[in-house]
């Protein structure tokens, strides 16, 4: 499995002299907002910043597994992250019958793992265009709809949510290691 393959990329953007492109505007989230509000503003600055650790890179770099003896790559959390986004707001949220696109029972880890011949413009275009859906499944919903998870019960969108800044911020850190390595920037 390798991932979406919807025309985003291609030779021509994944491709000699293609980097990731500059990201979103990065907002602090406000200090008064209400529950949902403060939330959704976690979530996209978590995102935001994952943007920010792959701006500029190049897709070789991007593919680098770069913290010996880790497997991980930027591309390969990128792709992860996708998968994070559809599964839960889309499939589990939303009801949306949508399965995953990079990894299967055969290969539980094709998100992180098959990156090699991964078109990276194309994967981080599908991050995005997750993300997005993602900000409008939760615009249909209630803090309080539940939905039934096989493993975890009865699961709330405010859990998902909390989750999903959980899932950023693990993965952020994660990135800001794979990022120094790769050129030695680092974040914030």
């Amino acid at each position: 499995m390798s991932g979406p393959a919807d025309g985003a990329g291609g030779a021509a953007a994944g491709g000699r002299g293609w980097t990731a492109p500059p990201p979103p505007e990065r907002v602090e989230p406000a200090g008064t907002a209400d529950e949902r509000t403060l939330l959704a503003a976690y979530l996209d600055y978590h995102r935001a910043t994952f943007a920010r650790k792959v701006a500029g890179l190049s897709a070789e770099q991007l593919r680098r597994r770069a913290v010996e003896p880790s497997s991980l790559s930027l591309l390969g959390l990128a792709r992860h992250l996708a998968e994070v986004e559809r599964s839960w707001w889309r499939r589990r949220v939303d009801g949306q019958d949508v399965e995953p696109l990079t990894y299967d029972g055969a290969n539980p880890d094709g998100d992180f793992d098959d990156v090699e011949d991964a078109d990276a413009a194309a994967d981080l275009a599908w991050l995005a265009r997750e993300q997005q859906l993602a900000r409008d499944v939760l615009a249909r919903h209630s803090l309080d709809d539940t939905f039934e998870h096989a493993r975890q019960g009865t699961l709330s969108v405010r859990w998902v949510l909390a989750h999903l800044v959980e899932e950023y911020a693990r993965h952020n850190g994660h990135a800001d290691l794979l990022r120094e390595r790769i050129d030695g920037e680092v974040g914030e």
